[in-house]
């Protein structure tokens, strides 16, 4: 097969031109229209929980995309499915790339399922222009990340990863009350019905997905390079005062539980913009009781979810905005108690990785920055057992998690080319090198 011809003046491996671009742009959109197919919601979006019919159908348009680009198609008993490009040696753990096929409840297009276009568009270009790789590599669809139908998340990247095992997997029920077992066993899945989940075999991981925020479109730019994805510290708070009459008790008399949850979270406000812009809080629940207009809350509780890509800067904030609350609590005489009920170490992208992902876009001539990651993706549960890396594409207004998020064509193709960019890097580059040298020494 022809192969494509290093850019001139790089070195470095490249989609010949504009020609490419409009393919992969192309590709991609007929993908994501196969996928958009499954799960549409009557009240807008796309709505495809775990092992639900419409997942099932979303999984079944991915098999047959992937069987159509040349793909080995095979699932793990977990519902994960992976499309194999065989590589010539078996000494180096396989390239994966791709993303979720599950989403919330209306949510867009492009929220996972745009990483698993990628990763099928890129593969099926370098297969038909450089044929087989010397490291295999493999698209996958990985069976759910959001967490929508279960209390749990990452159950796809986490199976593989060894976090979660599908013989024995968490007593967690939806609000049918179908256990996870159950579901997993009627869609066909679980223990003995496929391919072991747990994968001791791939040597990176490289996830392309939209942004689902606004920097890269408003600083006009055509790539993000996920340094690492932010951790996150989730509490509830519970106030209590004293409930009393709204008309007849003084200001100076009150001890009013809402009044200080509100307090509490400008202060988390304050806070945080004090910290910088990688520090971000958010009270995103607030409940009063008794809950009447005429009466004075005699309790109040909020939830507090904090992100910042350091661990230490997160655990040093977070230690002095627990004893800020403690000092409010104490001026305005109210009991309070905080729970954390969730407690996620930032994880770091592999550093070797987000330099093949820049070096690619610079050498796509596209304009990128380094950036963190807000919001959890599967990178940063592989990124514990093996090196990662994400590439963001722009996300139309910041929109995410919405039937109204968009990322175009063009940008998604942009995002693509990269990431064909990276995986020959990964999967191709070393032996071509190994091929120049010889003849170097043969001229000699």
């Amino acid at each position: 097969m022809a192969k494509l011809q290093p850019q001139e003046g790089t070195g470095a491996w490249r989609p010949a031109g504009p020609g490419d671009l409009q393919e992969l742009a192309g590709r991609i959109t007929a993908l994501l229209d196969a996928f958009g197919r499954c799960g549409a919601d009557p009240d807008g979006g796309y709505t495809r929980y775990l092992y639900s019919g419409a997942w099932q159908e979303a999984q079944c348009a991915v098999s047959r995309e992937m069987d159509a680009a040349g793909l080995s198609v095979y699932y793990d008993e977990a519902g994960n499915l992976f499309g194999r490009l065989e590589g010539s040696s078996a000494e180096e753990g396989a390239v994966l790339t791709g993303s979720h096929i599950d989403t919330v409840r209306c949510g867009g297009l492009y929220d996972g399922a745009a990483g698993i276009a990628a990763a099928v568009a890129a593969i099926e270009l370098l297969h038909r222009r450089c044929g087989q790789p010397r490291r295999t590599l493999e698209a996958v669809s990985l069976c759910e990340e959001e967490g929508s139908r279960f209390p749990l998340t990452f159950w796809g990247s986490g199976s593989i990863a060894g976090r979660y095992a599908p013989d024995a997997p968490p007593e967690a029920a939806d609000r049918s009350g179908v256990t996870l077992a159950e579901a997993m066993k009627a869609a066909g899945f679980g223990p003995g019905t496929h391919r072991s989940a747990r994968r001791t075999d791939i040597g990176a991981f490289v996830e392309l997905h939209i942004e689902q925020g606004a920097v890269l479109e408003q600083e006009r730019l055509d790539l993000g390079v996920v340094l690492g994805i932010v951790g996150q510290r989730r509490w509830t708070f519970t106030l209590r005062g004293e409930a009393n009459h709204a008309g007849t008790t003084p200001m100076r008399l009150r001890r009013d539980a809402l009044a200080g949850a509100c307090e509490m979270i400008l202060e988390a406000e304050r806070q945080a913009c004090a910290y910088g812009e990688a520090m971000v809080a958010t009270a995103g629940s607030v409940s009063a009781a008794p809950g009447l207009s005429n009466v004075i809350a005699g309790q109040a509780v909020f939830t507090l979810d904090v992100r910042h890509p350091d661990a230490e800067t997160l655990q040093s904030f977070c230690d002095e905005l627990y004893g800020i609350f403690e000092g409010i609590a104490a001026s305005r005489e109210l009991e309070f108690a905080g729970e954390q009920w969730m407690n996620v170490l930032p994880a770091p992208m592999d550093a070797r990785l987000c330099e093949a992902v820049e070096a690619a876009a610079k050498g796509l001539g596209l304009r990128s920055r380094r950036m963190y990651s807000g919001a959890g993706h599967d990178a940063q549960v592989f990124s514990g057992s093996f090196p990662a890396a994400m590439l963001f594409v722009p996300s139309s207004k910041g929109l995410s998690h919405s039937p109204e998020e968009y990322t175009s064509p063009e940008q998604l193709a942009r995002g693509a080319a990269a990431l064909c960019n990276v995986l020959y890097t990964l999967a191709y580059e070393e032996e071509e090198k190994e091929k120049g040298d010889s003849q170097h020494e043969n001229v000699r």
